[in-house]
């Protein structure tokens, strides 16, 4: 089996900000008087979009100005905490984009994340000598959540590649799901968070030197 190209996932994948992410959250729905652990977030939030991650919190239906308000909200915060950190990409992350531009293999980012999430990580993580920002698949609104797999489908298509040929990058539990319905070469996890993957017989990785570079020879 040869891969042909590689889809990353952004949160906990690339950039491992679980943490960040729960605590952000912890912090906005204290605001409004809501409460989710760790596993409820694991099964709620990860790899959704706010949208839906918003509608399914809160009881009453949120109108799109609701939901553009409380997710900005929420963001601004994760932001914040972001800046508190040492904000820096996974481990062998650089290393292993650097040879896929040298055997000329395409990568992408495909991200749950907004807009507005995307431009804060190009200006505070070196993304931009791998990745053009125009080409980063992300949630414009109207993306269906993870686990459907239409967020991979689309980052295929940007490479003109087949499921066939494609390995993907996927940390959270809708994401793996997600990558299994997009009917994937190879899907690896990256364990950046401690979590339990015992459901599935991935390969499973903490730096992604532990990659196998045969898969692309």
């Amino acid at each position: 089996m040869k891969i042909k190209g590689v889809i990353f996932d952004f949160n906990g994948t690339l950039f491992w900000d679980t943490d960040l992410h729960n605590k952000a959250w912890d912090t906005f729905l204290e605001r409004y008087n809501f409460k989710l652990s760790d596993e409820e977030k694991n099964k709620k939030i990860h790899g959704k979009n706010n949208k839906d991650i918003l509608n399914a919190i809160f009881p009453n239906q949120l109108s799109k100005k609701d939901i553009n308000i409380l997710s900005e909200e929420k963001e601004k915060i994760y932001q914040e905490l972001c800046l508190q950190t040492n904000m820096q990409l996974a481990p062998g992350a650089v290393d292993l984009f650097y040879y896929l531009k040298g055997k000329n293999i395409p990568f992408v980012i495909a991200t749950a994340s907004e807009i507005d999430n995307v431009n804060f990580y190009f200006d505070h993580l070196k993304l931009a000598p791998f990745f053009k920002r125009s080409e980063i698949i992300y949630n414009n609104g109207m993306m269906k959540s993870k686990p459907d797999p239409e967020i991979f489908n689309k980052a295929m298509n940007l490479m003109g590649l087949s499921g066939e040929e494609t390995l993907i990058f996927e940390d959270s539990i809708s994401g793996i799901k997600s990558a299994e319905n997009a009917k994937v070469a190879k899907i690896i996890i990256v364990n950046s968070n401690n979590d339990d993957y015992s459901n599935w017989d991935y390969q499973q990785i903490k730096n992604f030197s532990e990659v196998d570079k045969e898969l692309f020879n």
